[in-house]
C-alpha cells in the first residue's frame, strides 16, 4: 500500500508517497517525469490518503494525463467542481485509490489534534505568488510528510473499513478497481443496479404499506399526501409528546426528563432494509431484488455466529436506502427511497397509538420508541401489543430494558441499565474515541454525574491528562484567519486550552476585519498545538471554566438556569 499527500502551489508542486511495505519514501517535486514513471511501477498497488478521492487522484491523474496540478487544483479548490467533470477520460486511469475520510465536515489536522498529535501547519501560503525557495519547499516537504504519517494513524484506527471492502470485492469477486468506490457506490455495483435511460418523474406517487392501521392520528397522513415539499414538517403531539414528521424521519421527546423506574427502549431490527424486502421498496433499478434479500439473511446468519463476515454485508444493507436519493448512483430511486421513510415512519406511529393507552412515551425517532411502564407487570401487555404489530407489519421489534433516562431533548439523552452500564446520544454526553475528542473531561463529568452520581468537581479536578481539556478549533473557509489577541494566526486549527494566566488571550475568527467569537473558547486560554499525548496538566489551566462549562450542560439537561 502507498499512503500519499499532494501540496500544490501556483508555481510548484510535490508529492510525498510511503510504501508501507518497503518503508520508503518518495518526494516529487515539480517532476512530473519522474512521478508518471513511479506510477507506472506501482499501479497495481493501493495509494491512501485523505480526502483523496475529492482531490490528490486528481491532481496525480491530471499529471499522467499531460495536465498541470495548477489547473485542476482550481478547478477543484476555486471553482468547487467535482474532479471527475475536469476531464472526460480520467476514468480510464488505472488507480486504486482507498480514501480514508469518513467523515467530510472532519479534516485530516482535526482528526491529528483529537488524537493529541502535532498539529502545527507550515508557514508557506498556499497563494504565494512566486515560485518557492529551497528553504520553503524543505519546509512543505516536512509538513506533507507528517500528513501522510497522520494518514496511516488514522487507517488503522478505522482498519475494519478498508478490510471491510476487500472482504465484499472476495465475497462478489468484484476487480481491485472497485477498492475506490464509495460504500453507497460499491452496494449499486453488487446489486447490479442501473438508472433507466428515460426519468420515471413519479417522485411523489408514495403509497402506505398496506398493513397500515392509523386511527388517532390521520393528520400526519394528510400532510405526506397533501405536501410535495422536502422543507416541510409538521408538528403534532403524539401520547402527550411534541413530535415532528419530516421527509428524512420523525422525531419526538420530551424535554428535561428525569426518571426512574422500568424503561423499554423498542427498536425496530434493520428497519429500512426490512421494509425495502417486504414491502417491495427496494430501488427499481436492482436488476434481481432477491439477492438483496439474500444478502440481508446471510448476514443475519453471520451476525448470530459472530462471524466477521457480516461486517461488510452491513455494508451493503445499509448503503442501499441512502442511494436511493443519490442522482449519481445507479440505485437512483426516489420514489422508492420516500416510500421507505414515509413508510417506516408511519408504520412506527400505527406502534405508538397502540403503546400509547398503556404505557407512557418517552421519546421516538426514526426506527424506535423508548417507553416507560406504568407498572413492572405490564410488560408481558406490552410484549403482546408489539408481537401483534410484529405480525402484521411483519416487521421485527428488539427490546431492551434501562432503570433511569436522563433527556434533554430527543438528540441529547443518556440511558442506564440495571447494572450501571449506559448508552448515551448528543454532543454533551456521548462516548468519545481518538478521532472525536473535543472536551472530554466536560463529558466524563457529565456522565459520571448522572450516571454514578459523581460530583463533576470531583472529576475535573481529580484529572491530571492534558489530553482530556483540549478544545479542538477549525476556522472554516467563511473566514479569513484567526486572531489571537492582536497577533494574526497562519494555521486553521487549534488545540485550545482554558487559561487563568492574565497574559494569555482569546482565539477569535475574523472575516472582512472584524472578529467573532469561536463557540466553547474561554476568553482567556493558551494554544498548544504540538503534541501534547502524556503531557500533565500545567499549572495555569482554569479547572473552574470546566466545571462551570459541565454544570451549566448538567443544568441544560434538568432544564434549570
Amino acid at each position: 500500500m502507498l499512503f500519499y499527500d499532494f501540496e500544490v502551489f501556483k508555481y510548484d508542486w510535490l508529492v510525498v508517497v510511503t510504501d508501507t511495505d518497503t518503508k520508503s519514501e518518495k518526494v516529487f517535486v515539480n517532476n512530473a517525469e519522474a512521478l508518471i514513471e513511479y506510477y507506472n511501477q506501482q499501479k497495481k498497488n493501493i495509494w491512501i490518503g485523505y480526502n483523496s478521492r475529492h482531490y490528490d487522484q486528481y491532481i496525480l491523474k491530471a499529471i499522467i494525463c499531460g495536465f498541470s496540478p495548477q489547473e485542476i487544483n482550481e478547478w477543484i479548490i476555486v471553482k468547487k467542481e467535482p474532479g471527475w467533470k475536469f476531464y472526460k477520460d480520467f476514468w480510464k486511469i488505472k488507480l486504486f485509490n482507498f480514501d480514508v475520510m469518513t467523515n467530510k465536515l472532519r479534516s485530516l489536522k482535526q482528526l491529528e489534534g483529537f488524537q493529541g498529535h502535532d498539529i502545527r501547519e507550515s508557514s508557506v501560503n498556499f497563494t504565494i505568488d512566486r515560485q518557492l525557495t529551497e528553504e520553503e519547499i524543505d519546509e512543505v516537504i516536512k509538513y506533507c510528510r507528517h500528513d501522510v504519517h497522520e494518514t496511516m494513524h488514522i487507517f488503522m484506527e478505522n482498519i475494519t473499513e478498508f478490510e471491510s471492502q476487500m472482504e465484499l470485492l472476495k465475497m462478489f469477486n468484484l476487480p481491485m478497481r472497485n477498492v475506490s468506490k464509495t460504500k453507497a457506490q460499491l452496494a449499486a455495483v453488487i446489486l447490479e443496479a442501473r438508472q433507466p435511460t428515460v426519468p420515471r418523474n413519479d417522485e411523489f406517487d408514495f403509497s402506505f404499506p398496506n398493513t397500515l392501521q392509523i386511527d388517532k392520528y390521520k393528520e400526519v397522513l394528510n400532510f405526506y399526501m397533501e405536501n410535495k415539499d422536502y422543507s416541510k414538517v409538521f408538528e403534532i403531539d403524539v401520547a402527550g409528546v411534541p413530535h415532528l414528521f419530516a421527509w428524512g424521519g420523525l422525531h419526538g421527546a420530551r424535554s428535561n426528563y428525569y426518571g426512574t423506574g422500568h424503561f423499554l427502549n423498542i427498536d425496530v431490527a434493520s428497519y429500512y432494509p426490512a421494509l425495502m424486502i417486504e414491502y417491495g421498496y427496494l430501488s427499481r433499478n436492482v436488476k434481481n431484488p432477491e439477492k438483496f434479500r439474500e444478502i440481508r439473511d446471510t448476514r443475519l446468519k453471520y451476525k448470530a455466529a459472530k462471524d466477521k463476515r457480516q461486517a461488510p454485508l452491513k455494508i451493503v444493507i445499509n448503503g442501499t436506502y441512502g442511494a436511493m436519493k443519490d442522482k449519481y448512483n445507479g440505485l437512483y430511486d426516489p420514489l422508492m427511497a420516500n416510500n421507505v421513510c414515509i413508510g417506516g415512519m408511519t408504520l412506527l406511529l400505527d406502534l405508538i397509538e397502540k403503546l400509547e393507552p398503556y404505557c407512557d412515551i418517552i421519546q421516538s425517532n426514526t426506527d424506535g420508541v423508548l417507553v416507560k411502564l406504568r407498572h413492572y407487570d405490564d410488560y408481558d401487555l406490552i410484549d403482546d401489543i408489539c408481537y401483534e404489530w410484529e405480525q402484521r407489519t411483519k416487521m421485527e421489534l428488539e427490546f431492551e430494558e434501562f432503570t433511569k433516562v436522563i433527556q434533554k431533548d430527543v438528540n441529547n439523552y443518556i440511558l442506564v441499565d440495571s447494572e450501571g452500564k449506559y448508552k448515551s446520544k448528543g454532543s454533551y454526553v456521548k462516548k468519545l474515541n481518538n478521532l472525536d475528542n473535543d472536551l472530554p473531561i466536560v463529558n466524563e463529568a457529565i456522565v459520571n454525574f448522572f450516571v454514578k452520581g459523581i460530583d463533576p468537581e470531583e472529576t475535573i479536578f481529580g484529572c491530571k491528562q492534558l489530553i482530556k481539556f483540549q478544545k479542538i478549533v477549525k476556522i472554516s473557509n467563511k473566514y479569513d484567519y484567526a486572531r489571537y489577541g492582536t497577533r494574526r494566526m497562519h494555521e486553521k486549527v487549534f488545540r485550545v486550552f482554558a487559561s487563568i494566566d492574565k497574559n494569555d488571550k482569546e482565539l477569535t475568527k475574523v472575516k472582512n476585519g472584524s472578529s467573532e467569537k469561536i463557540s466553547y473558547v474561554p476568553e482567556c486560554c493558551f494554544i498548544v498545538n504540538d503534541d501534547i499525548t502524556g503531557a500533565k496538566v500545567p499549572g495555569k489551566l482554569d479547572y473552574w471554566w470546566y466545571l462551570d462549562l459541565a454544570i451549566d450542560r448538567i443544568n441544560a439537561f434538568l432544564g434549570k438556569e
